[in-house]
């Protein structure tokens, strides 16, 4: 995770000439540990000492994939405090996700995605729309501290996902509610409008975008369904709900999570806006697997890099984060500038055409070598640096105090 992380926050300082003094704070959201004690983040504080900074306040957050999005909620809670002393915040979210031989592997994947925080953004976070749900699960996680594979209830995760989506849209939507005074109602409808006929007028079309915390990405059109299932609920007489079933109104909460009818009834309906809102932000997901913190991160990343930035002017985009455990949140943001120059720094479908394809066995025998790798030291890495690309950071030993050194890919 200290190659990724180090790789990540390098290319965003260098891609963007960001000045390592002008960051006041960087905290990290993973949950691949490396060491029970040491932070990622005190690690990348290597990429900070020729500028001399090592005023940089936050460590590492962690649970499960909802790390990242704790990160950026406390590097905004501190640009709005009176602790901020003018500088920005970096905020790196990403994970290696990994599975034993089972149907959950092909899943996996790894990712991570470093973000910039702070006043006149392009994306600006809309003050108090937050929503969140956060309770006490076992659905997925890792107790097993000598082995990298999680403990998964698969079917209950799901169920467990499906509530935090449930509770966080129904906060989100009851803080909409309240904050519509101060926001001239803007907070209730559509915020610039993907759809505008007489079907428009729902909580859901408030979003013209939305990106999901995607473990599959099948999980979240039926998520994206599962909010106008909620929409139904609230005005079940409008009349694009004319053709619902009525007996899914009077279904008993806990049996409406499960329903293939619910499911699939909602599915049909929110099929046109599932293309036009969600679709754009699902290539990362699609292209890379899960990610865990880095997810719902990598769906922002594809929504900049598949929606024009004049599409995007003046639109709200809705994100809803997951972490098992479990923590959720949903949010929002608009596009109140430019976003042409991050879409160009991504160059996302480039670096997606640059991967290398190879057959399950060679990712089989990776995920060996990762076994044989874990908690050792006195180590020193096997395998060709060859494919790896410019600017990447690799490790090459790991010492008898399982002290970590790494090299840069030239």
């Amino acid at each position: 995770m200290y190659s990724i992380a180090l790789t990540t926050l390098s290319s965003l300082l260098s891609k963007y000439s960001i000045d390592p003094a002008s960051i006041g704070r960087l905290e990290v959201g993973t949950e691949t540990l490396l060491d029970k004690s040491k932070s990622v983040k005190s690690v990348l504080m290597q990429l900070f000492e020729k500028s001399g900074n090592f005023n940089v306040e936050g460590v590492d957050t962690l649970n499960a994939c909802y790390g990242g999005t704790n990160a950026v909620f406390n590097s905004i809670n501190w640009v709005e405090s009176s602790a901020w002393d003018g500088r920005n915040a970096v905020v790196v979210a990403g994970d290696i996700a990994l599975y034993k031989k089972g149907n959950a592997r092909p899943t996996g994947g790894a990712g991570c995605v470093a973000m910039l925080i702070g006043p006149d953004a392009p994306l600006a976070f809309e003050p108090g729309l937050r929503g969140t749900y956060i309770t006490h699960a076992y659905d997925f996680y890792k107790p097993d501290l000598t082995s990298e594979y999680p403990v998964v209830d698969g079917q209950f995760s799901l169920r467990c996902y499906t509530e935090a989506v449930d509770a966080c849209y129904k906060a989100y939507n009851a803080r909409a509610e309240a904050c519509k005074p101060q926001m001239n109602g803007s907070a209730v409808i559509n915020g610039n409008g993907v759809a505008h006929g007489e079907d428009s007028k729902f909580p859901l079309d408030r979003f013209d975008y939305m990106a999901f915390h995607a473990p599959t990405c099948k999980l979240v059109s039926k998520s994206y369904a599962r909010l106008l299932y909620n929409d139904y609920l609230s005005d079940p007489s409008h009349p694009l709900f004319a053709d619902v079933a009525p007996e899914l109104r009077d279904l008993e909460y806990d049996a409406s999570l499960t329903d293939k009818a619910v499911e699939k009834t909602f599915l049909g309906l929110t099929k046109k806006r599932f293309a036009e809102r969600v679709q754009p932000s699902i290539q990362v997901p699609t292209m890379c697997g899960n990610m865990y913190c880095g997810s719902v991160y990598g769906g922002l990343v594809s929504l900049v890099s598949n929606v024009a930035p004049k599409t995007l002017q003046g639109k709200r985009i809705g994100v809803f984060s997951y972490g098992s455990g479990l923590a959720s949140s949903m949010f929002s943001m608009k596009v109140v500038g430019d976003t042409s120059e991050m879409a160009e720094k991504l160059d996302l479908q480039s670096r997606l055409d640059a991967r290398r394809t190879v057959a399950p066995e060679v990712y089989d025998d990776m995920c060996v070598l990762r076994e044989k790798a874990h908690l050792k030291n006195n180590f020193i890495p096997v395998g060709s640096t060859d494919t790896l690309a410019p600017g990447t950071y690799y490790l090459t030993e790991v010492d008898n105090m399982f002290r970590r050194k790494y090299e840069i890919k030239a």
